[in-house]
């Protein structure tokens, strides 16, 4: 079997992320009227990012050396989108009386506090990012979000260690 060229899985993978995004701000946000928590802002940074090296990949289409460069920064990025999906499905997963209490909106977090401090706040979650708002075949958004992480992962580990 035949591997695709890299622009074919770079476009793949612009694709996918393009294609979450418009599923995320214009069915989720614009249909369903749901407001995005803090970590699902932070998954939707780390998508664009993502997204964002794969154009640059696709526009310039380098050799070897690199495609395994922007697969490894991809690569970071990912793991990166794993282990926030994994602590929003986490939160979604405690008992009501261990929930975090609700926390400031991400806009106001930033604009009060210094970043750091509003990294940390965002990573330990609120009570906002447990609460499961729409379901798609049993998955909630933050499972169906870690899953997308999990496929880019695959994708990003072909280009990362195919030989040709």
């Amino acid at each position: 079997m035949r591997i695709p060229t890299y622009r074919l899985i770079n476009t793949l993978g612009l694709s996918v992320c393009v294609t979450a995004m418009l599923f995320a701000v214009l069915f989720l946000q614009g249909t369903l009227k749901l407001e995005p928590c803090p970590l699902c802002i932070v998954d939707r940074i780390i998508i664009m990012a993502i997204g964002l090296v794969f154009f640059i990949a696709i526009v310039q289409n380098p050799k070897r050396t690199g495609q395994r460069i922007y697969s490894g920064i991809n690569l970071a990025l990912v793991s990166l989108g794993l282990a926030v999906g994994a602590r929003h499905v986490w939160l979604q997963h405690l008992p009501a009386d261990q929930v975090p209490q609700c926390g400031p909106g991400l806009d106001y977090m930033l604009d009060v506090f210094p970043l750091s401090k509003t990294l940390k706040m965002v990573f330990s979650g609120s009570g906002e990012c447990a609460e499961i708002q729409w379901q798609f075949l049993g998955l909630s958004i933050p499972e169906q979000t870690l899953l997308l992480f999990l496929a880019l992962t695959g994708l990003v580990l072909v280009q990362f260690i195919r030989k040709a």
